[in-house]
């Protein structure tokens, strides 16, 4: 009576952190390949940070999360962090300043 977890608890950490993981970088994937798509001077035109800092901060975040950090390691959570600040206030800027149709 050693342990009081069952003997899969290990398996399911694995699988949930993969699992979080995939997530992350899709939601960072996804992020970075709208910020690609877009327009330079639409950046500008809301007043945030040039297309090209943002390029270089999602890319950075997904290299980061792919090389030194587990699914809830720092720079992951980094990562996920400016990907969502990304899609929830640049894109809706963004989205304005065009006619406001189509996928993205």
């Amino acid at each position: 009576m050693a342990y009081s977890a069952p003997l899969f608890y290990d398996d399911v950490v694995v699988y949930i952190n993969l699992l979080v993981l995939i997530l992350s970088l899709v939601v960072q994937a996804v992020a970075l390949i709208h910020c690609l798509t877009q327009r330079g001077d639409g950046f500008q035109a809301i007043g945030t940070l040039p297309k090209g800092a943002w390029a270089a901060i999602l890319a950075v975040c997904i290299v980061l999360t792919l090389l030194l950090s587990g699914p809830v390691g720092i720079f992951s959570l980094i990562g996920i962090a400016a990907a969502l600040i990304y899609l929830l206030d640049v894109r809706p800027g963004l989205k304005d300043l065009s006619d406001g149709k189509g996928f993205w």
